[in-house]
This record gives C-alpha cells, sequence and structure tokens, in this order.
C-alpha cells in the first residue's frame, strides 16, 4: 500500500526492519526502532507544552538528525517543523520565526547569542541542540524523561509536513508549506531515477534549511537506505567520507563539487562504492562537470528544482551526460515523475513555441500547498488557479523547451536587456567558465545611458593568473555574439552567494545601481 503521510514510511521499516541503521552522523548511529522511540518522546513533550494540530515547531541548527526527529514527532502530533536559514542576519531570523509563530525552537549553541537578542516573545520553550546552556536544557535531556509509545493524530497526505521559507533575495522571506504527498512523490522519484534503495547509503552534506538537504533525509524513511549525515561541509573530509562510509549517492551543489575538486585529497579520493553525484542548484560549468567525471568516475546526474516543487523538477540522467552532447549537457533534463512543464510569455501569460524563451511554468503533484498565511503570494504564484495534477505554478525561471529538454536561461528578474535584446547571465557564464584564468564569474546588467543595461563580467581569477579585462572581453567576443559580450569586467576576490550555492546576482549590481530604479527583471 503506498504511503499517505511520511509517519507511514516509518512504519513499513518498523515491520521490515527495525534495526537497520536509518541515520548515522560520525560515529551516532540510529536504527528505525530508534527514530521510532525517540520521536514518540518528543511527540509526547511537544503535546505537553501545548503543541498541537497546526503549530510549527522551529529550528536553527546545523544538525541533520535532531531535525529530521523534531520534524516526525511535529507530523505525529498534527504539527509542522520549520528549519530557519543559519546564514540570515538576527532581524531576518527574527522575522521568520516571528511569521511562523513557533512556540517550540530548539538552537545551537552557536546561534543562541542572535536568538538571546532577538524579540521572540512568542517562543515558550527553547532547548540547545548539542549540550544544557545557561540554563537551557538540552534538546536530547527535554525529552527524555516522556513516554517511549505515542499514538500520532490522524493525517492525510494533503496536510502540511514540512514549511521551509524562500531566500528572501527579492523580499521578506515567504513560508512555503509542502504537504506528506509532495514530499512523498519527491522520494519515490529518486528512489527510481537515482537507483537508490535499502542496500545503498547516501551522503547528506546539505543544510536543513534547504529542501535538497531535507528531502535526502525523509528518503531514508520511503526506501530503507541508510543516510550519513554532515553538518559542516569540509571538502577534503567529505572525499575521504566516501570512503570510510561507503556512500553510494550523494546529493551536492556545484560550489561543492568545485571545492572538491580543488582539494589535495581529490586525487587520492577512494570512490570504489559511489555510483550517482546528483547536483543542481546553481549552474555548473562545462569545465567543472568534465573535470568531476575525470576524477570521481560515477554517473552524473543533474536536478532542477524549487523549494516549492518540493525539490525536483527535472532531471538531466546519467545516459544524457555520457552521450557527449555538449548541447545536451547544458539542458536541466526533463520533467519527471508525472510533471509536465510550459514555457509562457511573462507579460501576456501567452504559452510560447518551442525555442523561444519565457517563464517556466510547473505542473506537478509535488506543488506547495501555499504560503504560509499569505493568499496573495498563493494566488500570483497559480494564475490559472488549482487542478487535480497539482495546479501551474509560475517558477520565475526563465527557460526554453527543445526536444522535451529543458533549458535554463536565468531568473526572469536577472535577465539583461540591452538596446532591446534581452541576454540571459547563464549562458554567457558558461561561456565566460571556459577561460583558463577563471576561477569563478558572473554577468550582471549596469546602468548605460545609450543601450538601457549594458553587460558586466565580475571574475574570480585563477591563483596566480595574469589576465586582464582586455584578455576576458577579446575571449568572450570570439566565442559568443558581440551584443551579449561584456562590456566592462571587474576582478573579485570571491562572489556573494546564498547556502545552496546561488550567486547573489542583486549584491552584484547593488554598487551599481543604488539610486535609480532599475527598468528591468
Amino acid at each position: 500500500m503506498e504511503d499517505r503521510t511520511l509517519i507511514d514510511g516509518l512504519r513499513r521499516q518498523l515491520r521490515d526492519r527495525p534495526d537497520a541503521i536509518a541515520y548515522r552522523t560520525g560515529d551516532e548511529k540510529l536504527t528505525f526502532a530508534d527514530v521510532e522511540r525517540l520521536t514518540n518522546r518528543i511527540a509526547n513533550g511537544l503535546v505537553a507544552m501545548g503543541v498541537g494540530q497546526g503549530s510549527r515547531v522551529a529550528v536553527l541548527t546545523k544538525h541533520h538528525t535532531p531535525t529530521l526527529l523534531l520534524t516526525l514527532a511535529a507530523c505525529k502530533v498534527g504539527a509542522v517543523c520549520m528549519p530557519v536559514n543559519w546564514r540570515l542576519s538576527g532581524p531576518e531570523i527574527a522575522y521568520i520565526l516571528q511569521n511562523g509563530e513557533a512556540p517550540f525552537l530548539m538552537a545551537d549553541k552557536a546561534f543562541m547569542p542572535t536568538v538571546r537578542e532577538a524579540d521572540l516573545p512568542r517562543v515558550t520553550t527553547l532547548v540547545c541542540t548539542e549540550q544544557a546552556l545557561d540554563g537551557l536544557p538540552s534538546f536530547a535531556r527535554w525529552y527524555a524523561e516522556q513516554p517511549d509509545s505515542f499514538t500520532p493524530v490522524e493525517a492525510g497526505p494533503a496536510d502540511a509536513a514540512l514549511q521551509l521559507y524562500s531566500s528572501g533575495t527579492t523580499g521578506l522571506p515567504k513560508g512555503i508549506v509542502l504537504t506528506h504527498a509532495g514530499l512523498i512523490s519527491t522520494s519515490r522519484v529518486v528512489s527510481k531515477e537515482w537507483q537508490f534503495d535499502n542496500r545503498h547509503v547516501l551522503g547528506n552534506p546539505l543544510p536543513v534549511f534547504h529542501v535538497a538537504g531535507m528531502t535526502m533525509l525523509l528518503l531514508t524513511l520511503y526506501t530503507g537506505g541508510q543516510t550519513s549525515a554532515y553538518s559542516e561541509f569540509d571538502p577534503s573530509g567529505y572525499i575521504k567520507a566516501i570512503g570510510e562510509h561507503g556512500i553510494t549517492h550523494t546529493f551536492i551543489v556545484p560550489a561543492m563539487i568545485l571545492f572538491m575538486l580543488q582539494s589535495p585529497e581529490a586525487r587520492k579520493g577512494d570512490y570504489r562504492t559511489l555510483q550517482v553525484i546528483a547536483y543542481g542548484g546553481s549552474p555548473v560549468s562545462e569545465t567543472v562537470l568534465k573535470q568531476a567525471f575525470e576524477t570521481f568516475g560515477c554517473k552524473f546526474l543533474q536536478v532542477y528544482g524549487l523549494t516549492e516543487v518540493s525539490g525536483p523538477a527535472t532531471f538531466l540522467m546519467p545516459d544524457d551526460h555520457r552521450s557527449g552532447d555538449a548541447d545536451l549537457l547544458r539542458s536541466a533534463g526533463r520533467p519527471i515523475g508525472g510533471g509536465r512543464l510550459r514555457i509562457v510569455d511573462p507579460i501576456s501569460l501567452q504559452d510560447l513555441p518551442e525555442g523561444e524563451t519565457g517563464e517556466i511554468w510547473i505542473e506537478s503533484d509535488r506543488n506547495l500547498k501555499e504560503y504560509w498565511r499569505n493568499p496573495e503570494a498563493t494566488a500570483a504564484a497559480y494564475p490559472e488557479g488549482r487542478n487535480a495534477n497539482g495546479g501551474w505554478f509560475r517558477s520565475g525561471d526563465g527557460g526554453y523547451l527543445k526536444n522535451g529538454y529543458l533549458f535554463i536561461n536565468d531568473r526572469i528578474k536577472d535577465m539583461i536587456v540591452s538596446g532591446g535584446e534581452n541576454i540571459y547571465p547563464a549562458e554567457v557564464e558558461n561561456v565566460l567558465m571556459r577561460h583558463p584564468a577563471v576561477l569563478d564569474g558572473a554577468i550582471i546588467g549596469v546602468p548605460d545611458e545609450t543601450w538601457g543595461e549594458a553587460v558586466k563580467a565580475c571574475v574570480v581569477p585563477r591563483p596566480g593568473a595574469v589576465v586582464t579585462p582586455r584578455d576576458i572581453i577579446d575571449f568572450m567576443r570570439e566565442n559568443l555574439a558581440h551584443y551579449k559580450c561584456p562590456k566592462s569586467v571587474d576582478f573579485v576576490a570571491e562572489l556573494p552567494r546564498n547556502p545552496s550555492g546561488k550567486i547573489l546576482k542583486r549584491v552584484l549590481r547593488e554598487p551599481y545601481w543604488r539610486g535609480r530604479s532599475r527598468a528591468v527583471g
């Protein structure tokens, strides 16, 4: 019988393999029986403090296993866990906690100063993730004396199971409410397409406030496979962990691939168990991808998706990576798990023909239930309303379809309009990253009195490289239409990125547009 809720997956594993290792963090291991016992204790603790149907509980932590336990315990009482991005500023964290109205907060010792400085009148129970601290109990101590048994409340597939927050790069963060059905659908399609089952070990170094970090934890409940979790991503340490922990599959962002390739351990790693590296979250250069093929020697699979679709929308499969088709490697793959795509003019909302760039719309049973207490934003995300297949969700991403494959240009807001021509930075960046002196790079639009916007390259040079702006511009003009090429180049020490590895274009643009209102994007 198909799972209806996340708790159904745990029940199956308890029935079939209760003593199998479910989660591992360093030397600490939890079986499925351990997960059941601990989540029952936590659930009893939540009920005792008044948490129930529809309540939110929050975490501000780098630790995977406590977050997973609290998520399942919340589901058992009809509540919803909301992981908070610990890289945000104090006021941003306070806004999210106030927006979610969570009475319970688990926070790491490192983040307690931020918590204590914030005005959080709704938080009535505060625990420290790792240890007792200044009169606060540790999370484990808080629930330790609770009973081992608990009867979960009745829940359905359409009920909320997880609440994550948008990055807030264009405004205040929004609470993205995901359902049991959507999260189970993600596990189902990942299990099938990645060929991941109870014989396999998933390495998870992604943060729990990221949709991929959470869905990879939940994959264990669906498949019975083991999760090996890493709260801190250290490139050399993660390379060693692949061999030591027998990791067969992992999902990482392109920046992590780059850092691993730059590690001295890259050529010495033991990758004999490694079968699949899935990557996504930001564009990857062809150069980095080629180096990764040669170094890790496993299958590669690209994921395109969003938090609002419970993670994945398309996969570029291993066979596509092995095809040798350079054009295909620039695509994001095809829809998965019964999902469908449309390319729509963002102004007229009319469908566009194959090959024309517009906004990517996604129909999927993984689409978000709603934006938390924001009906206006929810309605705007579904201009045509909902349907039996989940409704058509506006992604905000720009792209086009070719032979069934999705090609992503950029966020619609990052599009550059120069002299009436639409320029998508991702296309230009792919060429920029082929320059041998370029370690990292980004393309932005800056004010231009003649053309409205001009193309600028922000470049992190490779250590020891000697390169000038003219060198970059000439290289680009040899490989790309001139109107798409940068007219200027700035060299920088690093590019600003969010915790998912996405370049923060607004941060790069801000100095150039200060005092102006951007005409596009």
